[in-house]
């Protein structure tokens, strides 16, 4: 696996490095400085090396003006998937940023696990946001519905979408034709991905996603 890294501060590029080798055992690292620097290092991977398959990007760096930095790597390099790196919280940069295409918003004040965890829904095909700014005001319901449906598979939403009718556990393993077992695994997975702590608040979530409506 090949990794794009674009930092300006070489101590923070340093620390992660031991994260994104946990991602694979054969992770290679390609880095820049600056955003001329990370275009630059893409075309001439690209050529010699048939790409990188992720972009960790710093929002801030020499070059360019922070989202629009992002919005110019998105549409230069549109099939590699980009998760943006930030010590700033900002709603409306991240509404920019999903609308572009990243993949992921990790703030630099997350833990190792929780960068790690994120890295992998990516590359799972997930978008990761961090759960404590779903919930902030100024965020729309969307914006909060599309980072957190995107986190689920999708006999996960299924599970959530037959809790979201009321119906039993009992009731939904017979409805998808699982065993009951297995709806409580998902049950599981489901409260971790949305950060609620039981069926009422999963049942919430579901009704925003207007899943208590499908048949």
């Amino acid at each position: 696996m090949r990794i794009l890294l674009a930092d300006d501060h070489p101590l923070f590029r340093e620390g992660l490095k031991p994260v994104l080798a946990k991602l694979d055992a054969e992770v290679e690292l390609v880095e820049a400085m600056d955003y001329p620097t990370a275009f630059a290092t893409m075309h001439r991977m690209r050529h010699l090396h048939g790409g990188v398959d992720l972009a960790l990007l710093d929002l801030y760096m020499p070059g360019m003006d922070g989202v629009e930095g992002i919005l110019r790597f998105r549409a230069a390099f549109p099939d590699i998937p980009v998760v943006v790196l930030s010590a700033a919280e900002q709603v409306m940069d991240i509404q920019k940023l999903l609308a572009a295409g990243a993949l992921g918003y990790i703030t630099k004040a997350s833990p190792s696990d929780v960068i790690l965890s994120a890295l992998r829904l990516v590359l799972a095909g997930g978008v990761f946001i961090p759960p404590s700014l779903l919930d902030r005001p100024g965020v729309p319901v969307g914006l909060s519905t599309h980072v957190r449906n995107s986190a689920l598979t999708s006999r996960q939403i299924e599970v959530l979408g037959e809790l979201a009718k009321g119906l039993s556990n009992k009731q939904i393993a017979k409805t998808l034709e699982v065993t009951e077992g297995t709806v409580k695994i998902h049950l599981a997975a489901i409260f971790r991905s949305l950060q609620v702590n039981n069926r009422t608040e999963a049942v919430l979530v579901a009704q925003k996603m207007g899943l208590h409506k499908r048949r």
